[in-house]
């Protein structure tokens, strides 16, 4: 296998891989389950307890 076509898997493979590692993060993010976890993050900022 030369360069050239090492490169071109690579390339090709490895966006393949990046694209379905960020649609898994996007699926975990807009998950119906996660959203009280995400919002209760979101406004942790805001609440008034001290721990």
């Amino acid at each position: 296998m030369n360069y050239e076509a090492m490169a071109h898997f690579a390339q090709t493979w490895g966006m393949i891989y990046f694209i379905l590692i960020f649609a898994g993060a996007v699926a975990y993010i807009f998950w119906p389950s996660n959203r009280k976890k995400f919002d209760d993050a979101a406004n942790s900022p805001f609440n008034e307890e001290l721990d």
